[in-house]
């Protein structure tokens, strides 16, 4: 007796040592500190305000209905928005599917069944044997698999935070939208401002060549003013043939955007954008512009569903316990009554399961939850960094080009008054009829580089309402990443694995 006693207690031993675990698996990202990102210096020459956050509707600042009705008609029917949405209610779907997962489970049933019983069935009584007889069940089943560890409450709050991540996507596809109509509306702008100067320069190299011609003619020109005449004149009708295709594909690009055919970017007219001015920064930009920008709220989310899937991969390395039960009525025969007393059939009981040999599955469902939790962190780090530089580089631009326009605009006056000077010394007879068409080219190369720094203004200054968040506002719903999930709880956890 004791001699079979102890076979079991060592054989059990040994069975017990060859249990899953998990041990020397663990998370190693750390989440990055907004605070530790400085930007102090980078935006010491710039104005700071708190208020400088963009508004929901930022585009209205721009002072352009047009762009307000587009940008608007956008938002209700661009495609794009029915699939981030659609992919919103996916996710909250999916997390009603694993909720619905944690619940105890009832269910009912019934059932009749024809058959030929042999006369060697022991299972049915004998009355029944070697004859045709029918086969009436009727019951309810219960079972309910208790979340002793929280392994399936952890997996639920893991498909809730992938819910929350995909509607903050759903509303980043809104910014991106609306960001993405804003940078189209400006390129037409441009477009309309290169058709304006190149209808200028073909005005005035027409004239050009016809003044040539005539001095060729008189014997005071030579052919080859005249062939560079007519060269100009051909390169100012490519300028606004190039022209009139930027229009047309600006207008393009909004009709897809606002969801509609070709023929509604024909009834675009030209815009009218005001200069927003010199940038303003928000003050406490690194730490309040994680609630500020939706791709990194939803990062953040991420990385609190990847943690939760982390705590549920642990979990499967633990014993579990369910408990089932069944009630019914069985009756075999066709003139037996079903609904009777002796028919009764139920059972019940717990159920104890322990992980003993799986080929390493659960080691290796650990480590990949372990490598995306990971990979989320290393992704949020990379668009906290990217972020915070982006807002200013984008500052840093717009102040450039501030001052380039301003360079620029004094080119444009002094072009403007030579050309002026010129065409009064050509009235008073001090110089000949070509001065002042030349003087007038002068000008039109300095206001086609006026308009392109203008547009590139308006471009940048878009680019920095979208760096800002684009009017999204989430800092009350910022997730808190779970630190047990941290290198230093996850290396003390391992020790007990």
């Amino acid at each position: 007796m004791r001699s079979s006693t102890l076979t079991a207690s060592i054989a059990l031993a040994l069975l017990l040592s060859g249990c899953v675990t998990s041990r020397g698996l663990h998370t190693t990202g750390t989440v990055t500190d907004a605070a530790q990102l400085k930007s102090e210096r980078s935006l010491a020459d710039v104005q700071l305000s708190p208020t400088a956050w963009p508004a929901q509707d930022w585009w209205v600042s721009y002072g352009d209905p047009q762009l307000t009705a587009l940008i608007e008609e956008a938002l209700k029917n661009n495609p794009s928005l029915d699939q981030a949405q659609a992919r919103a209610r996916l996710a909250q779907a999916v997390a009603q599917s694993v909720n619905a997962g944690r619940m105890p489970q009832m269910e009912g049933s019934a059932s009749i069944t024809g058959a030929w019983l042999s006369e060697k069935n022991p299972i049915y009584p004998s009355y029944v044997l070697g004859k045709f007889a029918w086969s009436k069940e009727i019951g309810v089943g219960f079972s309910w698999d208790l979340d002793l560890w929280g392994g399936k409450r952890a997996a639920w709050e893991a498909a809730l935070g992938r819910s929350r991540a995909a509607e903050i996507d759903a509303y980043a596809a809104r910014i991106e939208l609306s960001v993405n109509v804003a940078r189209a509306y400006v390129r037409l702008s441009y477009a309309f401002a290169q058709k304006d100067v190149a209808d200028a320069e073909l005005e005035r190299s027409t004239r050009s060549l016809e003044v040539t011609k005539r001095l060729v003619a008189g014997g005071l020109d030579t052919p080859q003013q005249q062939h560079l005449a007519d060269s100009q004149v051909a390169g100012a009708e490519q300028q606004k043939v190039a022209a009139d295709r930027a229009i047309d594909a600006a207008r393009s690009s909004l009709s897809i955007l606002l969801g509609q055919g070709p023929d509604r970017g024909l009834a675009i007219e030209r815009p009218h954008m005001a200069d927003l001015g010199p940038a303003v920064v928000p003050d406490k930009l690194s730490v309040d512009l994680i609630g500020r920008r939706a791709d990194l709220v939803a990062a953040r989310w991420e990385i609190e569903a990847a943690s939760k899937e982390v705590k549920a991969a642990k979990t499967e390395f633990l014993p579990n316990l369910s408990l089932s039960a069944m009630a019914g009525l069985i009756a075999v025969g066709g003139s037996t009554n079903l609904f009777q007393l002796p028919a009764r059939n139920y059972a019940f009981g717990p159920a104890l399961s322990l992980p003993l040999f799986d080929g390493g599955r659960r080691r290796a469902g650990l480590s990949m939850a372990d490598a995306e939790y990971d990979a989320m962190v290393a992704r949020y780090n990379g668009l906290l960094i990217s972020a915070i530089n982006d807002v200013s580089d984008q500052v840093s631009a717009l102040t450039s080009i501030r001052q380039q326009i301003t360079l620029e605009k004094r080119a444009v006056d002094d072009a403007q008054k030579s050309w002026q000077d010129a065409l009064k010394a050509y009235q008073g007879g001090l110089s000949g009829p070509l001065t002042p068409l030349t003087s007038r080219q002068q000008l039109l190369t300095a206001q086609q580089r006026l308009a392109l720094l203008e547009s590139e203004q308006a471009e940048i200054s878009v680019r920095l309402i979208e760096s800002l968040g684009g009017g999204f506002d989430g800092g009350a719903d910022v997730a808190t990443i779970d630190q047990a999930q941290s290198p230093q709880a996850s290396a003390a956890a391992s020790g007990s694995r």
